[in-house]
Formats: structure tokens, C-alpha cells, sequence
């Protein structure tokens, strides 16, 4: 018998995360005490980054955003927001050319320089100012709350995110939670798979199998092979019978190493990436600034030092070029290592600004007039905008401060559902509704307070149509007692 041999080209893609990208990622979520630590830290451990702008040396010439910060102080009131738009620092390109980029990047800086606030009077006093981490239950409630949801699935949702650990796991079985909706099956692990995709992806799965196959799915390139891995086969991955899983999938024993790979990338207890830390100092990653009757979106860098390849390493580059030796090899590594760096703080500053101009533009009013006229948008209403993933928005969003004329705020803060529309009356964000209720009840007779159903009817004067059973779940989140309780008797 006659065996036929043939060869056969196939191309295909994977998602791989590399190091690179972790990092940029990472630095996307930290806040900006976190980030300058980072920094601190790389430049201790990678020799070919220094610090450039101590004072003691001029800089060969100016960046165009350093014309634009003059520009913006000559002209005062005419000046415009679009001048702190950044010319990047870093092409894009992948093919990079590390002996050019080593003799032509003496004087670029790793951040743009957009500046901090105009004077030393609008300088938030640091040591006034606090704040109290968010949880996991608090992170994924806010995330759930953006969902276009009935008050069955909300219910179901909110069950099973104050039924979530530390770790991300479910605390009870499916069968249990289920058993408290009037959803059907089908319908309420629609909702558990909502929930299980929200971030920190993973968090409300029951099991690391149910864990892991959920940030498997949300990849950007999905990969059937490795979600088969995950579902049947984890206990031979841990026992590395690649065999017995290449003759049950019909895949090569390389490519389900290569496959499992990813899972390094994955988090095994994704409830662990958020954590309710202790009182904590802000410092505002965004300043807001009136000038010209104009608010500029100002990203701060104070503390974020400019960094450039080191001048000594540059030589030994240079001297050894052409060479392969264990030190060139290293030197070229850590030249690596330095680049990916600059361009993640470039990334991450750039991304900041990118959604905090958006979040500006959207809400005009509230930066003129105050919170009451706090417009409703979601999350997907800025990544539209801006042309980027919601989950982007999210990671810029979370512990992230901007210190506005009217007050320091996180950018959560500019996040509400709409409420009050769907039968006739205008939509009005979540948080301009409990001002409203906070407002009414402040001015209302201490002998004879508001109703729930009245403060419905009085808000409903005003277009603001909301059920008296909203009225009372918002006036409980406010700390506001009853109004049999409120009432002071004579």
C-alpha cells in the first residue's frame, strides 16, 4: 500500500499578549501615584533609561506641544483646546529601526506636555482630599447598572454580584440563584454570562473551568482549540498529557503547547484585580480649566519624569555595532524593553486625554451650570466617539480624578443610565435624579414630609416621569429615612 505524502501551506491567526502589551495595559488601569512608582521602578532596573529636563541640561529644540503651552499663555483668552492635541513621539510602525531610533532619539520625552493647572491657586490641597477604594460588588454594579436591563434581569444581576467572593467565584450554586428569579433558565444564564463579561472578566463563574472559558471568549481572536483545552481537558494540561489530548482534538502536540500558552495570559481569580483598599490620597489625573470661555482637558504630568535612552549605552551600542556579543545582545534588550515603556506612557497619557475631551464635549452644561444638568451617557457613547473598545473606557475610567472649577470628580462620576424618559418624560441621568429627590427633601415641611409617591408626582412637574418605587430605591441609596420616619411630631 502506497502511502501519499503531500504538504499543504495554512495560514491562521492567534492572540498572543505579549509582556509588551501586558505593560501598556497595566499602565492603562494604574492611577498617577501608581504609574510615576512604575516608572521609578523601571528606571532602576533597565540601565538605558535616564531622566532628561533635570534643569541641568537644554533640550537641542522644542516640541511642537511645548509651542502650544507658550501659545496658550501669550493668548490667553484666545486660546483654543485643539492646541494640546499631541503629535506622537513614536511611529506605530512595527518595523522599528533601533540603530536610527538610538542616533535621532536624544531629546524626545515619553510624555506630551500638556501641563498641569495655569497657577498654583487652582491646586487641589492633597491632604483634604480622599477616598474610599471601590470594591468588587461596587465595580460590577456600576458596570451592570449601564446595561439596558427589565427589573427581572436587574434584580437577578445585582443577586449575583452580592453573591460573588474575593476571588471572583460564585459563593452558591447556579440552581440557587436561579431559584430566586421568575427568569427562565435559558434567560438567566444569559445574565450570568453578562456579568461573567464585565471587568474583571470571569468574576460570577462558578467554577476555573467557567472562569477561564469566559475570558476565552472575549478574546479578539478566538481560539475554538484552546476553549476545547479548557472545557475538557485542563486536568491533562496540568498533568502535560499533550498526547492524549492531541489524539482526542486532532491537533499536533506543539500547537496545544503553543495554544495553552495563552492561558498564562488569563487570571485564575480575577476578583483579586479589584480590591477595596484602605483611605487612600488622589492625586487628579486630569486638570479642567476654563480659558476663553473654553474648558481645555489638561492631562497631568507632574511627577512623571521625561525619560530618553541613556548617552553612555548609546555609545556602546554604537561601538558595537555589527557585533553579536552577550552585551550587545543585552544592551539591545533592555533598548527594547526602554521603547516599549516610552510608548505605553505615551499610550496611556494619550488615551486619557482622548476620553476625558470626549467626556468634556458630551457634558458642556455640567461644567457650565453644575451637577444638576449632568447629561446621561454610557460607556459605549465615549468609545464611539473616540473609536476605541468599551472595556478601554472602563480600564481609563476606574480610579481615574479630574479636578474640574466645579470640584474633583472620578470619571465614573460622568457615567449614568437615563431615567425618567420611556414614558414621555425627559431622560435625566441617575445622579442629577438623586439631587433632585435630595433637594425636594431638604425644602419639604418637617411636620409633613414628602411621600415617596408625592416626591414621584412633584418630579413629574418637571417632565422627570419616575415610579414611586424608583424614587424610593434612590432615596435609600441616599442615606434618606422614610417619611413616616422623617415626620416630627408636634
Amino acid at each position: 500500500m502506497a502511502v501519499k505524502i503531500s504538504q499543504s501551506l495554512k495560514q491562521s491567526q492567534n492572540l498572543m499578549m505579549t509582556p509588551q502589551l501586558q505593560q501598556a495595559i497595566k499602565l492603562l488601569t494604574l492611577t498617577h501615584l501608581e504609574m510615576t512608582s512604575v516608572i521609578a521602578e523601571e528606571m532602576v532596573e533597565n540601565p538605558m533609561l535616564e531622566e532628561f529636563g533635570n534643569g541641568n541640561e537644554v533640550p537641542d529644540k522644542k516640541s511642537e506641544d511645548d509651542y502650544n503651552v507658550e501659545k496658550l499663555e501669550s493668548q490667553g483668552a484666545e486660546a483654543k483646546s485643539e492646541n494640546f492635541d499631541e503629535a506622537p513621539v513614536i511611529s506605530k510602525d512595527d518595523d522599528f529601526d533601533w540603530q536610527k531610533y538610538v542616533e535621532t532619539y536624544n531629546n524626545s520625552s515619553s510624555t506630551p506636555s500638556m501641563v498641569g493647572p495655569a497657577s498654583s491657586d487652582e491646586t487641589p490641597n492633597y491632604e483634604n482630599i480622599i477616598s474610599k477604594g471601590m470594591s468588587l460588588a461596587d465595580h460590577l454594579e456600576w458596570q451592570l447598572r449601564m446595561e439596558d436591563l427589565t427589573n427581572e434581569e436587574l434584580a437577578l444581576g445585582l443577586e449575583i454580584i452580592h453573591n460573588i467572593n474575593d476571588d471572583g467565584y460564585l459563593s452558591t450554586s447556579y440552581d440557587e440563584i436561579i431559584a430566586k428569579t421568575e427568569l427562565e433558565r435559558d434567560h438567566a444564564f444569559d445574565v450570568f454570562e453578562m456579568v461573567q463579561r464585565f471587568d474583571p472578566v470571569g468574576c460570577g463563574a462558578a467554577n476555573l473551568t467557567d472562569c477561564l472559558l469566559a475570558q476565552a471568549r472575549i478574546a479578539e481572536e478566538r481560539s475554538p482549540l484552546l476553549e476545547k483545552i479548557i472545557s475538557f481537558h485542563l486536568e491533562d494540561l496540568h498533568r502535560k498529557d499533550y498526547a492524549k489530548i492531541s489524539k482526542e482534538t486532532g491537533a499536533s502536540s506543539e500547537i496545544i503547547m503553543e495554544t495553552a500558552k495563552l492561558l498564562h495570559q488569563f487570571h485564575p481569580k480575577p476578583g483579586r484585580l479589584v480590591s477595596d483598599q484602605d483611605t487612600h490620597y488622589i492625586t487628579p489625573d486630569i486638570y479642567v480649566v476654563e480659558v476663553g470661555g473654553e474648558f481645555v482637558v489638561q492631562v497631568n504630568d507632574e511627577g512623571i519624569p521625561r525619560l530618553r535612552i541613556s548617552k553612555l549605552y548609546q555609545e556602546l551600542l554604537t561601538s558595537a555595532k555589527g557585533e553579536k556579543s552577550e552585551a550587545s545582545e543585552y544592551v539591545l534588550d533592555k533598548l527594547k524593553s526602554a521603547k516599549w515603556l516610552l510608548k505605553s506612557i505615551q499610550t496611556r497619557q494619550q488615551t486619557i486625554y482622548k476620553v476625558s475631551k470626549a467626556i468634556v464635549r458630551q457634558q458642556q452644561e455640567f461644567f457650565k451650570k453644575g451637577p444638576k444638568y449632568l447629561k446621561p451617557m454610557i460607556l459605549k457613547d465615549v468609545a464611539n466617539e473616540i473609536g476605541m473598545h468599551e472595556s478601554t473606557v472602563s480600564r481609563v475610567t476606574t480610579n481615574k480624578y479630574m479636578h474640574t472649577p466645579i470640584g474633583l470628580f472620578e470619571l465614573k462620576y460622568f457615567f449614568n443610565t437615563g431615567i425618567g424618559g420611556k414614558n414621555g418624560g425627559d431622560d435625566i441621568s441617575s445622579e442629577v435624579l438623586k439631587l433632585k429627590i435630595k433637594e425636594l427633601v431638604a425644602n419639604e415641611s418637617p411636620k409633613k414630609p414628602l411621600s415617596d409617591q408625592k416626591i414621584a408626582d412633584l418630579l413629574s412637574r418637571d417632565d422627570v416621569k419616575v415610579a414611586r418605587r424608583t424614587v424610593a430605591k434612590y432615596r435609600e441609596m441616599l442615606g434618606i429615612e422614610s417619611s413616616s420616619k422623617r415626620k416630627v411630631k408636634s
